[in-house]
C-alpha cells in the first residue's frame, strides 16, 4: 500500500508545536527542543493518536463496531485508544497483562471515564518460571483470553477490529513515517537544523516510523531510539524486522539493518514501568527547569537518555538536539508511581499556617 494513497481519519490535533527549551540548552551548553505530541488533545493526548489516524480508518472501512487492543494496567495506547472509540461511537476493549488491581488509578480511571471494557489475564500461576516456560504459557493465556472477548462481542452482535499492542502495526507505524515530515516542514520554517531527535524504543512504530520517515523525506535528523524495556538480541531482531516489514508495507523502497539504527539499552532503570529513582531525578529536572511534566515509563527514560549521553560525550554539544514528548502523563498518578514519590516530594514537613 504506497504512502502517498493511503487515506486516514485525523485523531488529535496537528501539528504538535515545537519550541526550544531554553533554560536547559544554558544548563547544558546545547541546543535542545522539544516536540509536544503530549498536546495531540484528547484524553490527556500522546504519540498513540497518530498511529490511530490509520487504524481507525481502516476499522471504519471494514464496519467494526468494537476496537480491542491489549496493554500492561496502566497502557496509554489503550487510553488513547478508548478515546478514539468514544468519538467515533465505537466501543472499546483493552485485554490487560496481569490480576485487576484492587482500586483504578492513573489511566485506570481514564478508560473506565470513557467507557472501555477491560479485561485481565491473571499470570499469577505462572509468573516466576523460567523465560520460556513463561511466555509459552503467556501466551495461551493471550490467545485464550482474546478468544473469549472476541465471542463475547460476536455474541452481542458486535464486530472486533484488533489492534496490536501500541498500534504498532506496519499500518500503525505510518503515523510517525508522517510525522517525520510533519517535523522536517516545522523545521525548516523556524529555520533550525536539528541532527538528533530521541524518542522511546519500546513497541517501535513511533521509532521505526520516524527512522524510516526521516530517510523517506530526507528530513536531515536521525532518531535516536532510547529503550524502555531490557531486550534481548532475538527482541531486538524482531524489532527490526518489523521495521523492514513496515518499510515494505508502505512501499518505502528502504533497506533496513541493524547497523543502521541508533538504540541505545543503558537507560532503562529497573524494568519496564517500574518505578526508578534515576528516572525520577530527571523527571523533577524537566518539570523545574522547564515547567514540563515527563512520565516514569517512556519520556523520563528518553530524557534521562539524552541528557547522560551529552554528559558522555556521545553527542557532541555543536549539535542540535530535540526530545519527542510522546505522553503518558497519567501514568505518573498509579498507585506504584506516586507512592515512590511520597517521600522524595512529600517526605519533609510541610510549612502550615494557621491565624
Amino acid at each position: 500500500m504506497k504512502l502517498e494513497n493511503m487515506e486516514k481519519i485525523t485523531t488529535g490535533f496537528y501539528n504538535t508545536p515545537i519550541h526550544k527549551l531554553e533554560n536547559l540548552s544554558r544548563k547544558y551548553g546545547i541546543n535542545i527542543y522539544i516536540k509536544r505530541d503530549d498536546l495531540t488533545g484528547y484524553a490527556t493526548g500522546g504519540n498513540k493518536l497518530r498511529k490511530l489516524d490509520y487504524l481507525l480508518k481502516d476499522a471504519l472501512d471494514k464496519e467494526c463496531t468494537v476496537l480491542l487492543t491489549y496493554g500492561g494496567q496502566q497502557t496509554n495506547h489503550g487510553r488513547l485508544t478508548a478515546a478514539v472509540a468514544a468519538r467515533f461511537g465505537l466501543r472499546c476493549g483493552i485485554i490487560m497483562d496481569g490480576p485487576a488491581p484492587k482500586k483504578a488509578s492513573g489511566n485506570l480511571i481514564l478508560d473506565k471515564m470513557m467507557g472501555a471494557d477491560l479485561f485481565f489475564m491473571d499470570d499469577t500461576s505462572f509468573k516466576d518460571e523460567q523465560p520460556d516456560v513463561k511466555a509459552d504459557k503467556y501466551k495461551q493465556l493471550v490467545d485464550k483470553t482474546t478468544a473469549e472477548v472476541v465471542k463475547m462481542y460476536e455474541d452481542q452482535g458486535e464486530k472486533v477490529y484488533m489492534i496490536p499492542i501500541g498500534g504498532s502495526s506496519p499500518l500503525g507505524a505510518a503515523g510517525y513515517v508522517m510525522a517525520a515530515k510533519e517535523i522536517k516542514d516545522q523545521l525548516e520554517e523556524m529555520k533550525v537544523k536539528i541532527d538528533y531527535v530521541f524518542t522511546g524504543f519500546g513497541s517501535v512504530g513511533t521509532y521505526g516510523g520516524l527512522y524510516l520517515g526521516a530517510k523517506y523525506f530526507n528530513a536531515g535528523f536521525e532518531p535516536i531510539g532510547i529503550s524502555i524495556s531490557h531486550k534481548n538480541e532475538e527482541e531486538l531482531q524482531e524489532k527490526i524486522h518489523y521495521i523492514q516489514e513496515t518499510s515494505d508495507y508502505l512501499e518505502l523502497g528502504i533497506d533496513v539493518s541493524r547497523d543502521d539504527l541508533w538504540i541505545e539499552e543503558g537507560y532503562v532503570g529497573i524494568s519496564y514501568n517500574i518505578p526508578d529513582p534515576v528516572t525520577r531525578k530527571y523527571m523533577y529536572m524537566m518539570a523545574r527547569e522547564e515547567a514540563i511534566i515527563l512520565d516514569a515509563c517512556y519520556t523520563g527514560k528518553v530524557f534521562r537518555g539524552m541528557i547522560e549521553m551529552i554528559h558522555e560525550g556521545k553527542i557532541s554539544k555543536d549539535k542540535n538536539v530535540m526530545l519527542l514528548h510522546t505522553g503518558g502523563i497519567p501514568g505518573i498518578f498509579s498507585d506504584s508511581h506516586s507512592q515512590a514519590m511520597q517521600e522524595e516530594l512529600w517526605g519533609e514537613v510541610q510549612k502550615e499556617f494557621n491565624l
